[in-house]
C-alpha cells in the first residue's frame, strides 16, 4: 500500500481524528502479533482506511483501549481492538507490501526489497494460508501489471486497471451480498486506479532518473530533453481529470452504503482528504499543505 489515504486532518473533530488514529494503531499491533514487531515498518494509512470502512457497515460499537506502545511509549493512545475488519487490513497490508518489496528487487535491485521480504515472509505465509483464492487472484493481477509495464504500456486506463482489480477484490473480498460487493468491488476499483496513477505522477523525476517504467511518460511521450518540471505541468491538467473522475465514481458508490458508524470521519476522507492529496502530490491550488497523522 501506498499510504495515500489519509484524513483532511483540520476538519475532523478532535475525537474522529482519535477514532481514525485508533483504527491505524489497531492495525499496527495485529501486523506485531502477525508478521512481528519490525513488521511494523509496512504500516500504511491505506489499511487503516480499509479496516475502517469495512467495520463501519457493522452496528457493533467501535471498541478500544488506551495503551502505550514501543513505537509511542511515553503516551497512552487509544486503540482499537482488533476485530474481523481490523486483521483483514492488517494482512493486506502485509500482503500488498511483501509484494510491493519483491517488484522493487526485480526492477530496480534495491537490497531493501530482500531485506523487506525476509521480515514479513512469515506474516505474508500466513496470509497466503488464510486467503489462497484472494492471493492467487492478486497474484494473477500482479503478473498482468508486470507484463504491461515490461511492454512500457502506453495507455494510462490499460496501465492501471490491473491494480485497479487488485483493489476491487480486497474490498469485496468476503462480501456475500450481491449489491454490496459490488458496491465496495467499485470503491476499490477507482481508488485502485487513483493510488496508481497518482503514485505515478508522484514518482515522476525518479522514474527519469532511473530509467523506470512510468505510464504517465509512456502515454505522453516524455522527451529526454524535457525538464521534469516542466512535462509535470504539461500533463497536470489531463492527469488531474483523471484524478479527479476515479475520486468522483468512488464517491458515487460510497454515497449507496449503509454506513452504521464513523460516517463523518470516512466523509472527511472520501469527499476532502483524497482530494487534498490529489492537490499536494499535483501541487494545486494554495492551503493544501498535508498535515501528518
Amino acid at each position: 500500500m501506498f499510504g495515500y489515504i489519509t484524513p483532511d486532518k483540520p476538519e475532523l473533530k478532535m475525537w474522529e481524528f482519535e477514532v481514525f488514529r485508533g483504527y491505524y494503531c489497531g492495525v499496527c499491533k495485529t501486523i506485531a502479533k502477525r508478521a512481528g514487531h519490525t513488521g511494523r515498518v509496512v504500516l500504511s494509512y491505506d489499511a487503516a482506511f480499509l479496516a475502517l470502512l469495512l467495520d463501519s457497515l457493522h452496528q457493533q460499537p467501535v471498541h478500544g483501549t488506551q495503551k502505550r506502545c514501543l513505537i509511542h511509549p511515553t503516551h497512552k493512545r487509544f486503540m482499537v481492538t482488533p476485530n474481523p475488519a481490523v486483521e483483514y487490513a492488517s494482512d493486506i497490508n502485509i500482503l500488498l507490501a511483501y509484494y510491493n518489496l519483491k517488484d522493487k528487487w526485480q526492477d530496480e535491485k534495491k537490497l531493501a526489497g530482500p531485506m523487506g521480504m525476509l521480515v514479513l515472509r512469515k506474516g505474508f505465509n500466513r496470509v497466503k494460508k488464510r486467503y489462497p483464492s484472494l492471493v492467487r487472484d492478486i497474484g494473477s493481477d500482479l503478473e498482468n501489471l508486470r507484463i504491461l509495464e515490461q511492454q512500457r504500456c502506453a495507455h494510462i486506463d490499460e496501465a492501471s486497471e490491473p491494480f485497479a482489480c487488485i483493489m476491487r477484490r480486497i474490498f469485496e473480498f468476503h462480501v456475500q451480498d450481491t449489491a454490496l460487493k459490488e458496491v465496495l468491488g467499485w470503491i476499490g476499483f477507482n481508488l485502485g486506479k487513483w493510488v496508481y496513477l497518482l503514485d505515478a505522477y508522484d514518482d515522476i523525476e525518479d522514474n527519469i532518473k532511473s530509467g523506470a517504467y512510468n505510464p504517465l511518460l509512456a502515454q505522453f511521450e516524455y522527451n529526454k530533453k524535457e525538464d521534469a518540471s516542466a512535462f509535470k505541468q504539461r500533463i497536470r491538467e489531463q492527469t488531474e481529470f483523471t484524478l479527479v473522475y476515479s475520486l468522483s465514481e468512488m464517491e458515487k458508490a460510497f454515497s449507496l452504503l449503509d454506513i452504521q458508524k464513523n460516517q463523518g470521519i470516512l466523509e472527511n476522507i472520501i469527499y476532502r482528504g483524497l482530494l487534498v492529496r490529489t492537490r499536494n502530490v499535483l501541487e494545486i491550488g494554495a492551503g493544501c499543505n498535508e498535515k501528518s497523522i
